[in-house]
């Protein structure tokens, strides 16, 4: 059903996307898909990486780890925006088209008074993508 699931993460914050990211490669291994790990990037140094360069080689490091211990195919795509807090909706829209992918599997978080005021990454994205976007909380 899916061939390539799209998986949005930011390697600052690698450890509160495990849900996310065991259902992704959960579902990569029933349908025999390829798991696209997207990063967002500014050019300007970062805690990450201090190079676009830099952050796809970390990113492609850890689009590796992933399929070595998960068993799927993987691979990496590294975007750089210029203003990654505020691009980061079209972008990761722009990714989805650019990866060929048929779902988005990404991380929630918490509902709070600000989801009032700002929309979710999450929402925005399924509200607005051509594809399946599962949101894991």
């Amino acid at each position: 059903m899916f061939k390539r699931i799209m998986v949005p993460v930011d390697l600052a914050h690698a450890d509160r996307l495990e849900k996310a990211l065991g259902v992704a490669a959960d579902m990569a291994g029933h349908y025999g898909a390829t798991v696209v790990y997207v990063g967002v990037s500014a050019a300007t140094p970062s805690s990450i990486a201090h190079t676009p360069e830099e952050f796809r080689s970390k990113l492609e490091t850890f689009a590796k780890e992933q399929g070595a211990t998960n068993g799927v195919a993987t691979e990496a795509h590294a975007m750089t925006s210029h203003d990654p807090s505020v691009d980061l909706d079209p972008t990761l829209i722009k990714a989805i088209g650019e990866t060929k992918a048929d779902l988005v599997v990404m991380a929630s978080h918490i509902p709070n008074v600000t989801d009032y005021i700002w929309p979710s990454n999450g929402g925005t994205l399924a509200g607005h993508a051509k594809v399946s976007v599962m949101i894991v909380r």
